[in-house]
């Protein structure tokens, strides 16, 4: 298997929203775009967001009522102080303040307006190292 791209597909009521949210704060851009669905990239290639409108034919009917929930979408990023800083003063709301746990983990939540969660997370030398 060779793998040349990672997307995450994710059902929301508000494509439009999600879009904003993804390419005004993170980085992405708009590559395709029709009624109820929108293709995000990014440049660096880190990975792709597809955004579905709830209820949207394409999908089979058994996942078209489907709603995004207790998925976290993560990045992992460099200096995320100066990130978690970025977002705030473009107006982002921070859910989940940056911090620490033991094992390394420095992360901090936002989340879009249809109850994405993305986490944005930083490995440093655990407590105990």
């Amino acid at each position: 298997m060779n793998i040349t791209t990672t997307t995450v597909s994710l059902n929301v009521d508000d494509v439009t929203a999600s879009g904003e949210f993804f390419t005004t704060h993170l980085g992405f851009r708009e590559a395709v775009a029709a009624e109820g669905f929108i293709s995000l990239v990014r440049d660096d290639a880190a990975a792709d967001i597809v955004l579905l409108s709830r209820g949207t034919e394409v999908l089979p009917p058994e996942q078209r009522g489907q709603h995004v929930g207790g998925v976290i979408v993560a990045f992992t990023v460099t200096d995320i102080a100066a990130e978690q800083e970025q977002l705030r003063g473009e107006g982002a709301t921070i859910t989940m303040p940056l911090r620490t746990e033991p094992w390394g983990e420095r992360l901090f939540q936002l989340t879009d307006p249809n109850g994405i969660v993305v986490r944005l997370v930083e490995w440093v030398a655990p407590a105990e190292a």
